[in-house]
Order: C-alpha cells, then sequence, then structure tokens
C-alpha cells in the first residue's frame, strides 16, 4: 500500500501548467508543502520537512483557484519515485507526493494571519482570528455550486 497524509504550509505560490493530451487540456499543478516536526532531534537544525507535492485535473484547478503560499492544507496521495538522469550523465534520485485529495487545514480569517507564508516551530503561530460568524469560509459572491471542489 502506498499512502500518505501530510499537513502543512505552501513554501510557495503554486506552478500551475496545463498540458493537451487525447482528453483535452488537464491542469497539473505543483508546488512545495513545508510540514512541521513533531519532536526535533539532538543536533538537528531542520523544524520542518519541505516535500514537492503535484495535483492533476480537478485537484490542480482546485489548487489553481484556491491556494497561496501560506495557506495550511491538509493532502492525502501517494509517493512515486521521480528518477532521471541528467546533462552530466548522473542518476538523480528524488520523491514527489501525488495528492489525490486536498482539503484546506484552518479557516480564512486564521490563515489571513499567515499571509507571509512558512512559519517555523520555534516562532509562535500568529492566534487565529474569532471566527465572523460560524468559522466557515466565506465563498465569494458569483461561485457556483458546481464550482466548488466540495460538492
Amino acid at each position: 500500500m502506498n499512502k500518505v497524509i501530510l499537513m502543512g504550509r505552501l513554501t510557495r505560490d503554486p506552478d500551475i501548467r496545463y498540458s493537451n493530451g487525447s482528453n483535452g487540456q488537464m491542469a497539473i499543478a505543483r508546488f512545495s508543502l513545508a510540514v512541521d516536526r513533531r519532536f526535533k532531534r539532538a543536533g538537528d537544525t531542520a523544524d520542518a520537512d519541505f516535500f514537492n507535492c503535484t495535483a492533476f485535473g480537478k485537484q490542480a484547478e482546485f489548487v489553481e483557484r484556491y491556494l497561496k503560499q501560506g495557506t495550511k492544507i491538509l493532502i492525502s496521495g501517494r509517493i512515486q519515485n521521480d528518477n532521471y538522469t541528467n546533462k552530466e550523465g548522473q542518476k538523480v534520485f528524488s520523491v514527489q507526493v501525488i495528492a489525490e485529495e486536498i482539503e484546506f487545514a484552518e479557516s480564512k480569517n486564521a490563515s489571513a494571519g499567515n499571509a507571509g507564508g512558512y512559519v517555523p516551530s520555534d516562532r509562535p503561530a500568529p492566534s487565529p482570528a474569532a471566527a465572523v460568524n460560524d468559522g466557515f469560509m466565506n465563498i465569494p459572491d458569483g461561485v457556483e455550486d458546481e464550482e466548488l471542489p466540495f460538492n
């Protein structure tokens, strides 16, 4: 079984591209996710791990429309090898997370305090803003129900 679940913040705005395939255009979203470490071992300098993630199709369109640097999300998907040989003939080994499900991990109000991006765990995270109504994200006017990824 190949299943991974990660919660973290986007380290930069997603890179969106479209490919032309036999079924028409398909969106491809690439982004990096900073995931805080639970425990810090002696001698470790890193507070987080950084994962390269890719989403395709409807998930990529969701990423393009709603996610930006600093957004806290929860993704589930699978790990995939991304190995290749570079121009110097050296084999390069890397992995990426193929995102199959993506959800917001905090309210829009709470994320407003994190517009600057990733916050290391040694600095206190901004306290979430009080919920305006019932704590749910406000959907902008003009967005049709069929456009929402969570119908």
